[in-house]
């Protein structure tokens, strides 16, 4: 996946933005509120329908009118070419693509996949299990095709099976209970699997990344401690109807990182957590690239986040996957290989001839 062209109208201080981006590596500096992570927010809420910033839409619409807008030219594995577009005002959406509008964001996010590495990557290790869950999803979501049906499936079995729970509707739950238990276990061995992948190559990527840790190791802990959840679901139903509510299942699921026998996010430094999140993204960037996709790479204010060393072996590592990378700082890097270099001033975004 290519990033050919990119324009952006009125998201957060970035009136007006239109770039056509190198295919390998993108730069852009500048310094702090100038708009740089904006550029690559804005990439992240065409691919995802939403941010990595905020939970409010609100707040990423500009002063300039009531609606954002997005829209970018990708180029595809096959060297096919795609026009993408979002444009949001207050709760309402509007997606296209190649002229066509969009029923579900979901299409866009499987036109433009993108791997972010953040300041607030470190929640990988160090956050709460829904961030691992998300995390692994988003892997499922484009390796296998059958996930996204199996995610909606149990979601929809999950919150009929609640509504049951708070009714105190017991008479229901048989039958609700076979369903949520087919779509869980489907859901979970999606799960087990990206997890046994990932594991399988994390250590060669933390040895590329110069990182020290070489005792890694992760499980995928699925929610439930039963062999089939079908019996969880039986011997856990009077304290579900209690609370009303389920409380095990592949909601309440997690990737289990380990140093050793401990877990990783009770040892390991802040630095260290960045390095292994870091690892643990690339992995996962090149497990797409090796089911034939290659996902666009965005590094945000990397500079701040590694010392030199580390910023080049990640750096490095994300171009030998074969992806365009989008990198951000606030300062101009020393780059050795072809790249273009924007510079970000007030939100308007100059490239650097």
């Amino acid at each position: 996946m290519i990033i050919r062209k990119l324009q952006v109208e009125n998201f957060r201080n970035l009136r007006a933005v239109d770039i056509q981006p190198h295919a390998q590596l993108n730069y852009f500096h500048g310094a702090n509120g100038a708009g740089k992570t904006s550029v690559l927010e804005a990439l992240v809420v065409l691919s995802r329908g939403r941010s990595f910033r905020t939970t409010q839409a609100a707040e990423l619409i500009g002063p300039h009118e009531g609606t954002f807008r997005v829209f970018s030219k990708v180029e595809g594995t096959g060297g096919q070419l795609h026009r993408l577009g979002l444009e949001r005002s207050g709760k309402r959406w509007r997606g296209r693509k190649d002229g066509h509008d969009l029923s579900q964001l979901s299409h866009l996010t499987r036109s433009l996949p993108l791997v972010l590495m953040d300041p607030d990557s470190h929640l990988l290790v160090s956050g709460p299990p829904e961030v691992r869950r998300r995390y692994l999803d988003w892997g499922m979501f484009h390796v296998e095709p059958g996930f996204l049906d199996s995610w909606r499936s149990f979601s929809k079995a999950l919150k009929q099976r609640n509504a049951a729970l708070r009714n105190q509707q017991a008479a229901v739950l048989d039958s609700l209970d076979q369903v949520l238990a087919r779509h869980a276990e489907d859901l979970s061995g999606y799960r087990d699997s990206h997890c046994q992948a990932i594991s399988g190559n994390i250590l060669d990527m933390l040895g590329e990344l110069n990182s020290g840790l070489s005792h890694i190791s992760l499980a995928y802990m699925k929610g439930w401690s039963a062999d089939a959840y079908g019996d969880q679901l039986r011997s856990n139903r009077s304290r579900d109807l209690e609370r009303g509510m389920t409380m095990s299942g592949p909601h309440r699921a997690d990737l289990g990182l380990s140093c050793g026998t401990i877990a990783a996010r009770a040892v390991l430094s802040r630095g260290e957590q960045k390095v292994l999140a870091a690892a643990l993204l690339l992995t996962q960037a090149e497990l797409l690239v090796n089911s034939g996709e290659h996902p666009v790479i965005l590094l945000d204010d990397l500079a701040s986040e590694f010392d030199r060393a580390h910023f080049d072996s990640v750096l490095q590592r994300a171009l030998a996957i074969g992806s365009q990378v989008w990198v951000t700082g606030t300062r101009q890097a020393e780059l050795s290989q072809p790249c273009s270099v924007f510079h970000v001033e007030q939100g308007q975004v100059r490239e650097v001839v």
